[in-house]
């Protein structure tokens, strides 16, 4: 991997090797800026398509979100390349739904559950408390949510534990808020149901609907500080 190169803004997406992470990815290399995408395994994904086809811009990465070993070491590959650079926008999209929709809690096994409760909420944190001191001060940081993690709005039921991970999300970005402080711009963003291997072909949102839309409202959102829960347009969710 080559360093960083100067004068560009700095996206790390975290979770990019295919769906809305590999799309917000694409999305910010459209932007202008240089993108650090991550991949869980050495599997060959579109995100290395995309770095063949010729985005130089694009760098590629790889760490498991539910290893702290493996974010420690992200963390010392990129102190290297950056070079002194801070991160402008991290943003954690890693996620998984390992039950179908009308799945009760009590139907999954205890595995699932865990490995469902540890990639959509401890994981996304420890990645952001072991990256911060790359961060800028002033810098972006966005965890893909859902709008299914509001408990607010849950008036069907229906993805019990998934929800159930992206509320626990909610609530461990709102004690990192408590906690660090709130200078920074902190999003919980929600992208709506949208057609990817994990959302399904029976989603109503496309790809393309969902993502730019969604990448302009955290640019949007840059520069101002405070923790947001919004969805794809930057309307507020209820918590």
């Amino acid at each position: 991997m080559k360093n960083s190169t100067p004068g560009r803004p700095i996206a790390l997406i975290v979770g990019a090797s295919r769906g809305l992470g590999f799309a917000v990815a694409t999305e910010y290399l459209r932007l202008g800026y240089e993108v650090y995408g991550t991949v869980r395994s050495d599997a060959h994904t579109p995100l290395h398509d995309l770095r063949k086809a010729g985005s130089d811009a694009l760098h590629i990465e790889r760490v498991d979100v539910t290893s702290t070993g493996e974010i420690a070491a992200l963390h010392d590959r990129l102190a290297a390349h950056l070079r002194g650079r801070a991160i402008d926008v991290l943003f954690v999209v890693a996620g998984v739904s390992l039950a179908p929709q009308d799945a009760r809690a009590i139907d999954m096994s205890d595995a699932d559950v865990v490995t469902t409760m540890l990639t959509n909420a401890i994981a996304p944190l420890r990645v952001i408390e072991g990256l911060d001191d790359l961060v800028g001060p002033d810098a972006t940081i966005a965890v893909m949510s859902s709008g299914q993690g509001s408990i607010g709005r849950n008036e069907t039921g229906g993805f019990e534990v998934y929800r159930a991970s992206k509320s626990a999300l909610n609530q461990l970005m709102r004690s990192y808020a408590a906690r660090r402080g709130t200078d920074r711009p902190l999003l919980l963003m929600a992208p709506g149901w949208v057609q990817t291997d994990m959302g399904g072909t029976g989603a109503p949102l496309t790809v393309s609907e969902s993502i730019p839309a969604l990448v302009a409202t955290v640019e949007h959102q840059r520069g101002i500080p405070g923790l947001r829960y919004l969805d794809r347009h930057g309307e507020p969710i209820p918590w």
